[in-house]
């Protein structure tokens, strides 16, 4: 009875799905990544760095001076969005269904492509200046299209977390971490952003600024074009008010409370996640390479096959398990990165160090491949 008191079914909803969202957007990262790399080898161009910059101008890496100023502008914007929300709310609620619609698209995308694959050829269609698109990439965007009007009509909580769940695939495909130093400078930087704005802004604002922006549904974009347009008390006007998809919100089993966990709370442990599949598919390449050269002679075999995602992955489970019970506990939110940032980079650090791989996975770890890669079996 205080297990189920302490985790409920929201609460293990929301465990489910952030992990099955940063196992899949890892996976179709590392998908892409070896989409590029055949296009490399059918272009005969030179073989491009492992995280296929050279080849897809889309996905963007962070570097170590990104990783040091995304918390800063990561609060100039919360500052923004608290102080002024009322002016910015319409401008900011029509950009977030721009992205929504385009990272839904994306994670529609290898179902129609499933779908339409017996009945269509997979050429492109063109659109004149608009560029060329396959039958399976309309098909997804004309869903996406879809469900961002139905969420706009009834800001139901369930479109809502579908568009959260979009985003989160697509950033963690789309970006990229370059190394494990990377890494720790940018979820340090977020861990001391998080804490700050969770714990201690009230103090300076007497209010806790990072609940409040979470929290706060802004204005219909319908009505508020009624009302500009003066189309009379009946258009538009029934339309609710919408939380942003910034965060997933499940309810729990008796309706009682909402469960919410930011997308910034899964999308930058994943892009730690990715980074670490990307490196196991890395080694073993190189060591399918090297024939199979056993690891340092003072780590176990059963050490060496342990792999870093999974000891990642169990990291961030133990870490969203530690916050979920501090939050009921406490009955106040908490910041999930002061749990997260640790329980996944102290053990990663530590089997790295351990593997002996420290010093190749801390600056630029990976390198050209001449030879095609496969998935990675987990």
């Amino acid at each position: 009875s205080r297990a189920y008191s302490l985790v409920d079914s929201s609460q293990v909803s929301t465990f489910l799905i952030s992990i099955l969202l940063i196992v899949y957007g890892s996976f179709r990262s590392l998908n892409m990544d070896f989409e590029n790399q055949d296009k490399e080898k059918d272009s005969s161009s030179t073989a491009g760095s492992f995280n296929g910059n050279s080849t897809n101008n889309s996905i963007q890496t962070i570097d170590s001076t990104q990783a040091l100023f995304l918390p800063i502008g990561a609060s100039v914007s919360l500052l923004v969005m608290f102080f002024f929300f009322d002016s910015v709310q319409v401008v900011f609620t029509i950009c977030t269904a721009v992205l929504a619609t385009i990272a839904f698209a994306f994670l529609l995308l290898p179902m129609c492509q499933y779908l339409t694959r017996p009945c269509s050829p997979q050429n492109k269609i063109s659109f004149g200046c608009c560029g060329r698109f396959t039958a399976a990439e309309l098909l997804s965007f004309s869903l996406s299209v879809m469900l961002v009007l139905i969420w706009v009509l009834t800001g139901h909580w369930l479109l809502m977390d579908a568009l959260a769940m979009g985003l989160c695939v697509a950033m963690i495909a789309f970006v990229r971490l370059p190394s494990l130093k990377v890494s720790c400078l940018l979820l340090s930087g977020l861990l001391i952003y998080d804490v700050f704005w969770v714990f201690f802004s009230a103090y300076i604002f007497n209010s806790n600024v990072m609940v409040k922006v979470a929290t706060q549904p802004a204005d219909n974009p319908l009505d508020v074009l009624s009302r500009k347009l003066h189309l009379g008390p009946n258009v538009g006007r029934d339309v609710p008010r919408l939380s942003l998809p910034g965060k997933l919100v499940f309810p729990s089993s008796t309706g009682s409370h909402f469960s919410m966990l930011g997308i910034g709370d899964i999308v930058m442990p994943g892009l730690l996640l990715c980074f670490v599949l990307r490196y196991d598919n890395y080694k073993k390449q190189a060591s399918s390479d090297s024939c199979g050269a056993p690891g340092p002679g003072n780590i176990s075999g059963r050490m060496q096959k342990v792999s870093y995602f999974h000891c990642t992955l169990i990291g961030y489970f133990v870490g969203l398990l530690t916050a979920t019970v501090a939050s009921r506990i406490h009955r106040a939110a908490q910041p999930a990165l002061l749990y997260l940032v640790p329980f996944t980079l102290l053990p990663l650090l530590t089997m790295a160090y351990l593997k002996g791989d420290l010093r190749r996975m801390w600056s630029e770890p990976f390198h050209s491949k001449s030879s095609s890669s496969r998935f990675l079996e987990v």
